[in-house]
Order: structure tokens, then C-alpha cells, then sequence
């Protein structure tokens, strides 16, 4: 059992960074109290519905009963252009089929760099063997604990690893693991705002309540699973997901709404949401302002605080990557976009700016070079978790910084911090391979991590990333805005 905090969760950081008032996901308007933590849906909550979003104790929304799937979105006019009886993407492509890495328009190179940087470090971190290992039988993973537990009775330094004895062993074989599917997650609200389903709102606004729907289809399945559960954390549900998104999931089911089941949330402070937003960032290609607010609107629903803040320093260094000119100036620019978005009076705020400026001091040295200097400077081993964003994008900023943008360096020395080995070479990759585009990663890795395993989402088994890529490359919201007289249309 995690620790227990005096915020009332369990599996609180003893040193994250306290949550500030809880803001609204929308701007909140001049001379409004900030929200007050609760455990009810407030009054403005239900007056003002985020366009789409169901009413928190209805099962099922409009988008839900025309998919099977919970937070499946409908087909899209780019989902339609496949040949007849082929699935789109989040229904079983595999690599080998469709078009190759690198031949596509940079911008699609630039998504699939993106996708693929970002499985390639969830593959990279030792972490990512545990969460494929959820396909063995759980007899397996029983073993496995029982020989750690004798490892450490006997006092032995022969230690086990997840094992398949006379089970199939691909689960175990590398490739993405729980990040790149819930980046996949995020991938599908940007299809579905794409879509017919909410051609009517504005641009900013299908957004918006695509992401909302999502969360929604997902709560869904958590009151269902609730109602068979005793209590709500021990419901068993047919995904597997953080702390933080585990918590935010039963705060919607229980009938709250974002802000508040992001900052009633004893994970407030992890990446989860960090992951989201480096997909998320591709709506906004060049504009990282717009890219962390869509960031934030998301994260609102599992994080507060730091949580929120890396967020939006993620989608704004990715954002801008993604309209990069190819020029080694690319990286300091996505880098100090981050950095604008880090307040600097947060932890978060004060890791990234000496993380970079550690890796800023060493030009000549390489990422490989700084791995000491984070492991002593920034990683803290006190808590039981090493998901803290406080962390994790200060490392992955340091190390891209560091490495110049080359995610062949970046994501191995993400690698060797094992604390924060679950997350930020994911991180690290996903910045690093935007900036390089899908053809900056070796052959044998873009092959090994292009296509989900389903070991987190299971609906999402067979997703093939350079499809999915293509996909969102051609929806209109990736595209960049259009400007008249000044002024961007929205």
C-alpha cells in the first residue's frame, strides 16, 4: 500500500510541489473565486457543460452508443480513405503494411518522429518489460515476485527478470508499452474532433469536447465496473492506467469535474498527463502557447500543480519542434518554449532551468555525459514512485538539450537514470524524435515499437503508429491556422 498523505490519498510525494488554487479548465473570468476542492459537482459545472460532456451519472453518451468500444472515436473522413475492409489504425494494422518511415511530407515524418521517439523510450526504460509482462498469465508474474522476495532473503545478487518458461514469450520481446498506448489515447480525441461528429463547434471547441467525450467513455466503464466493486479503487477495470488516472476516472464517475478530479487526486503531481500532451501538441504545430493550453484543458482531468505544468512545457516544446527548419537551433527553441511555460517559483520551474543548465554547460559532452549530474541534482530517491514531473521533463529537456536534438543519443541516457526510467526516455523520445522526424530512428527500432501491444489499453492491440501518423497528419486541426489581417481564425 502506498504511503499515505496528509492531502487524504494514498501515494502522496512527501516533496511535490503544493497544488495552487484550483482554476477552472476554462479562463477563468476576472473577479471569480477560484473553485474550492469538493466532492460534489458544482453549480457552475452543471450551468455550463463543456460542449458534448454527458451528465456525470449517465452511463453512456450519443458517441458511446454509435461505438462499441468506449472512447472509440467515429470514423473520420481520413479513416475512410483506407481500402475497403481495411481496419483503420486502433483496430489491428501491423508493421508491414502501409506506407514506409520516410516517405512522407516532413510534417508526417515530424508526427512519426514524434510517435515513434516516444514508443521507442517506452520500449528503452526497464519498466516497459514489467508492463508488457500484464499479457503473461499471471502465474508468471507471481514467480517472479516470489523469486525477488527469495533474492532478497538469501541475500543473493542474482536477480530475476520477467520470465515465460513454457509460455509464448513475444509479450516480453521489445517494444511500446503504457505510454504509447495512452499517447494512442490522446491521438484518438484529435480523430475524433476531426470528424463528423463535432463538425458543428468551433475548431477550438471540437477539441475540447472530443477530449471531454473520451474521458467520459472511459468514467463510464468505471461507474459500470464500481457497481460490481465494492468500492471504486478496487474496481477491475479492462485497462490498465497510473494512480493519477486511475483516481481522476473514479472522481468522474463519482460526479465531479475537472479541475477538481485532477487536484482530489493523490497523483496530482505525475507525468501522466506529460504523455498526453506531446500528442496533444500536434493540433497546434508552431503555436506552443495555444498547444499548452490544450495541454492543460486535458491534464485537468488527472493532475494539479507540477502535474499541470509540465503538461503544458511538453505540447510547447513539441509544438514548436514540430514547425522546426531542420537547423540545430531547433532544440534550444523547443527547449526554452518549455521553459516559458515553467513558472519559475515551482519545483518543476527551478529542475528544468539547472537541468538545461547543466546540459547547456557541457555542449561538447553529449547526453551520456550529464546522466551523473541529473542522477545527483534532480532525481530524488525518496519517494516510492519516479513518476514525479518535477523530474521527468527537467531530464528529458536536459538530455535533448544535450544531445542536440539526436534521439539516438537522448533515449539511452534517459535509459540509464532507472528511477525515472519509466517515463522520461518516453519523454526524452518524443521531443527528440519530433525534432528528427521518424527517419532520425534506426530501422530495428521504428520496426520493433511501430505497432501497440494492448497491454495497457487492450482495445488499442495492433494500432500501428506510422498509420496512426498519417492519420493525424491529415486531419484539418494539425494544420497550421490560417491568418487574416493579423488575426488567427479559430
Amino acid at each position: 500500500m502506498p504511503p499515505v498523505s496528509g492531502r487524504g490519498g494514498y501515494g502522496e510525494s512527501p516533496h511535490a510541489t503544493p497544488p495552487t488554487a484550483v482554476p477552472d479548465p476554462e479562463p477563468t473570468p476576472a473577479g471569480r473565486d477560484a473553485a474550492p476542492r469538493t466532492q460534489a459537482r458544482t453549480a457552475e459545472a452543471d450551468a455550463n457543460p463543456t460542449p458534448g460532456t454527458p451528465p456525470p451519472a449517465q452511463a453512456r453518451t450519443a458517441e458511446a452508443d454509435a461505438n462499441p468500444t468506449p472512447g472509440t472515436p467515429p470514423r473520420t473522413a481520413e479513416a475512410d480513405d483506407h481500402a475497403p475492409g481495411t481496419p483503420p489504425p486502433a483496430q489491428g494494422r501491423t508493421a508491414g503494411q502501409g506506407r514506409e518511415v520516410g516517405q512522407a511530407p516532413a510534417g508526417v515524418r515530424r508526427i512519426e518522429g514524434l510517435l515513434l521517439g516516444l514508443a521507442a523510450g517506452d520500449a528503452a526504460g526497464w519498466p516497459a518489460a514489467r508492463h508488457r509482462a500484464s499479457r503473461m498469465p499471471e502465474w508468471t508474474r507471481r514467480l517472479t515476485r516470489e523469486l525477488d522476495t527469495f533474492a532478497e532473503q538469501n541475500a543473493t545478487t542474482t536477480l530475476p527478470v520477467p520470465i515465460a518458461l513454457n509460455q509464448p514469450p513475444e509479450p516480453l520481446r521489445l517494444g511500446p508499452s503504457d505510454d504509447a498506448e495512452w499517447a494512442a489515447f490522446a491521438a484518438e480525441s484529435v480523430l475524433t474532433a476531426a470528424g463528423v461528429l463535432l463538425s458543428d463547434l468551433s475548431r477550438s471547441r471540437r477539441m475540447r469536447a472530443a477530449i471531454d467525450l473520451a474521458w467520459n467513455a472511459l468514467a463510464s466503464e468505471v461507474a459500470a465496473a464500481a457497481e460490481r466493486a465494492p468500492e471504486v479503487e478496487s474496481a477491475v477495470l479492462p485497462l490498465r492506467a497510473r494512480i493519477s488516472v486511475r483516481a481522476g476516472l473514479g472522481n468522474l464517475a463519482a460526479g465531479l469535474r475537472p479541475p477538481a478530479t485532477g487536484h482530489d487526486n493523490p497523483h496530482y503531481f505525475d507525468d501522466a498527463a506529460c504523455i498526453r500532451a506531446c500528442v496533444l501538441a500536434v493540433v497546434h504545430p508552431g503555436d506552443p502557447h495555444a498547444a499548452a493550453d490544450l495541454a492543460e484543458f486535458d491534464a485537468r482531468y488527472t493532475q494539479d500543480g507540477d502535474g499541470v505544468h509540465g503538461a503544458r512545457a511538453m505540447a510547447a516544446a513539441i509544438a514548436t519542434a514540430l514547425a522546426g527548419t531542420g537547423t540545430a537551433a531547433d532544440t534550444d527553441a523547443a527547449v526554452d518554449a518549455a521553459l516559458e511555460q515553467l513558472p519559475e517559483s515551482t519545483e518543476i520551474g527551478r529542475n528544468a532551468r539547472h537541468a538545461v543548465k547543466l546540459a547547456r554547460a557541457e555542449p561538447n559532452g553529449g547526453a551520456f555525459a550529464i546522466v551523473p549530474l541529473l542522477e545527483h541534482q534532480i532525481v530524488d530517491h525518496v519517494y516510492s514512485y519516479g513518476i514525479a514531473a518535477a523530474e521527468t521533463v527537467p531530464v528529458a529537456l536536459a538530455l535533448a538539450t544535450a544531445a542536440r536534438g539526436r534521439v539516438g543519443e537522448a533515449v539511452p541516457a534517459a535509459a540509464c537514470l532507472s528511477r525515472v526510467a519509466d517515463s522520461a526516455p518516453a519523454l526524452a523520445g518524443a521531443l527528440t524524435g519530433a525534432l528528427g522526424g521518424g527517419d532520425s530512428l534506426p530501422a530495428a527500432w521504428r520496426e520493433a515499437c511501430r505497432v501497440l501491444s494492448g497491454c495497457a489499453l487492450p482495445r488499442l492491440a495492433g494500432t500501428d503508429l506510422v498509420e496512426l501518423a498519417a492519420l493525424l497528419a491529415r486531419t484539418e486541426l494539425t494544420s497550421p491556422k490560417p491568418k487574416y489581417q493579423g488575426m488567427t481564425r479559430t
